[in-house]
């Protein structure tokens, strides 16, 4: 059998393996922004090289990160996107908003990057911090959107955004998306202490634009932006009106704003249908139309919507088949996952199945609530082998929730999936596979390899 060579995108991932992965395994108190600083530093600043939008929250970042990715394509500026994380290939996470780079660009910043990552003596980097997987796919991204020559990049944080690898960028606006409670054993068991996180993206004069927020979290995220000179736009007060109407072809929005002091101006309404038909997207639409008009004074409407139309990630309410469907979409809180049970409705509407899984950090009470009444039958497994998981506890918090689903469990994910379409295919009901992202993607690697 002939080997098949791999890609130099592919040698890359596989050198990255030596380091250590944060995504898998984090340790609280250990994550600092000096190995960064040193990396930018030894690799001459590459993070300098063009224009970004800095982008963290706890839902809907990367759905966000891709619209304003595509309304700058859109107006022809040669743009980078740094998401996280990727479900099929590590390319998805180093790209254009409209996909991968050529292979060469990829081989020609991992000829940058791994030498000079290699002649690092330990003892020169602070505190002896070997640089982690995070942080070295970060440096990556930074090198391989110097070496494409790019115009602009939208960057998303990873975890938080103080201490966060990303958070070495000088960017030209700040974005933070709806902030709720994720990550409590890393970034703060309350509203208040993980906005205080995510604020930390905010620099010194940039503009920061922020997306509907709770009371608590839009105090802190102000007084923040207040005390580091950085006005602040709120879509609460940006947005006039917001219209938006789900279906199988993605999401009808109609969108007008009203004219803040200092913020944009738009001639007329966006409208526009955006690929991914969850309902939240009205809203991350919304901002990521105000930021790119802010950026860009020179965008026409027709531009915007042009960029809207083309924004699309994989596991945001991805339907895989019509007969029955299956749908994708990772819903990890419980605002969202509210939100993608009532656009799964609107679209779906009848009898329904849904496989779901969560981290153990998550409120799976909750979310039992509002996904017992909500369907026949419902599959519980774990995440996958890179989330720690409680299934006991989930198993009892869906005995108790008031409905009358048929429950079933089992703690093998891959077995759990072939299930859960099998029955969902038997009965000729939609699927809906939601909760861990890391449930999504094994769902994804399963059922549409690439």
């Amino acid at each position: 059998m002939a080997m098949v060579k791999k890609r130099q995108s592919e040698l890359f991932s596989d050198w990255l393996e030596n380091y250590i992965d944060y995504e898998r395994i984090k340790k609280k108190d250990e994550f600092s922004l000096d190995t960064m600083r040193y990396l930018v530093e030894r690799f001459r600043h590459p993070e300098r090289a063009f224009k970004s939008v800095h982008v963290a929250g706890s839902k809907g970042k990367g759905s966000v990160s891709a619209m304003i990715g595509r309304i700058f394509e859109a107006s022809g500026r040669s743009t980078g996107l740094y998401t996280s994380p990727h479900m099929l290939d590590f390319t998805e996470r180093v790209a254009r908003p409209s996909g991968a780079f050529d292979d060469e660009l990829y081989g020609r910043a991992a000829d940058i990057v791994v030498p000079l990552v290699e002649s690092i003596i330990p003892s020169n980097v602070p505190g002896n911090a070997e640089p982690t997987w995070f942080e070295l796919v970060t440096l990556f991204a930074f090198v391989a959107f110097r070496e494409a020559g790019l115009d602009w990049a939208v960057i998303e944080t990873g975890l938080g955004g103080r201490l966060d690898a990303t958070n070495v960028i000088i960017p030209e606006a700040a974005v933070i998306t709806p902030i709720e409670l994720e990550h409590t054993e890393y970034l703060g068991s309350t509203v208040a202490l993980i906005a205080g996180e995510k604020a930390g993206i905010i620099k010194e004069g940039v503009p920061v634009f922020l997306s509907e927020q709770t009371a608590e979290a839009r105090t802190v995220l102000e007084e923040t932006a207040r005390k580091r000179r950085a006005i602040a736009f709120s879509m609460e007060d940006a947005v006039r009106s917001m219209e938006a109407e789900s279906s199988v072809r993605g999401l009808d929005v109609t969108l007008s704003f009203n004219r803040l002091n200092g913020g944009p101006s738009f001639e007329r309404p966006i409208k526009a249908l955006i690929p991914m038909p969850n309902a939240i997207q009205a809203r991350n639409a919304a901002l990521a139309a105000y930021v790119s008009k802010y950026l860009i004074p020179d965008l026409d409407e027709a531009t915007i919507e042009r960029g809207l139309s083309r924004a699309w990630l994989p596991g945001r309410f991805e339907i895989l088949g019509r007969e029955p469907a299956i749908v994708l979409d990772g819903a990890h809180t419980v605002r969202s996952l509210t939100l993608t049970v009532e656009t799964f409705k609107r679209v779906f509407p009848g009898q329904a199945h849904i496989l779901f899984a969560c981290a153990a950090d998550k409120d799976v009470e909750s979310m039992a609530g509002i996904i017992v009444p909500a369907f026949e039958r419902v599959t519980l497994t774990k995440p996958g082998i890179k989330k720690t998981s409680d299934l006991d506890r989930a198993v009892s918090a869906f005995q108790t929730a008031r409905g009358g689903a048929e429950l079933a469990v089992d703690e093998r994910f891959d077995r759990a999936i072939l299930a859960a379409v099998a029955n969902a295919k038997s009965a000729g009901v939609p699927l809906l596979i939601t909760g861990s992202f890391y449930l999504v993607t094994e769902a994804k690697s399963l059922l549409a390899p690439s």
